[in-house]
């Protein structure tokens, strides 16, 4: 009989708070705005203007493009079209016209479908996974690399690197 006491009335407490709450929202309930620029290391920032379509011969590739000024620095230039340089059978490179802000750091292993910048200038393309003890700024990834070692092939190359629409 006791218990029924105690539970009797914080169930009418519970039940009253419930039938109190409103759908209109009140001032605490509205959303928080975020201003864009604190964003800018985000990978959950709007993908739509980070997306980066690359041509090379017939083959086109899809990547990402991570939000931070390198990259902001580097759309800026495109659409571009460059003339890749093999090197290691592991990676395709190639001078940008003008240098490009850089936050380089060593990322240990390098993944297939990287793109990074190497120094200030020195746009690199990666299609097989490597490791390293050279530090660069990534700038992105493309999403699926794994037809990508064949379509670069062997030799220097011809790619065209543009923003998706």
């Amino acid at each position: 009989m006791k218990l029924n006491q105690i539970l009797l009335p914080l169930l009418l407490v519970v039940v009253g708070n419930l039938a109190c709450k409103t759908d209109t929202p009140m001032a605490e309930d509205k959303p928080i705005k975020l201003d864009s620029t604190s964003l800018d290391n985000s990978p959950l920032t709007d993908r739509s203007s980070n997306r980066l379509r690359i041509r090379i011969g017939s083959n086109t590739f899809s990547a990402t493009l991570l939000s931070n000024a390198t990259v902001t620095a580097f759309k800026a230039k495109l659409p571009i079209t460059l003339f890749m340089k093999e090197l290691n059978r592991n990676e395709k490179f190639a001078d940008l016209p003008s240098s490009l802000p850089t936050n380089a750091a060593n990322p240990d292993t390098i993944q297939m479908g990287d793109l990074m910048l190497y120094g200030t200038n020195t746009l690199v393309l990666f299609y097989e996974t490597v490791r390293t003890s050279y530090s660069y700024t990534k700038l992105g990834r493309i999403d699926n690399p794994t037809a990508l070692a064949a379509a670069l092939g062997s030799g220097n190359i011809t790619v065209t690197l543009e923003m998706e629409l």
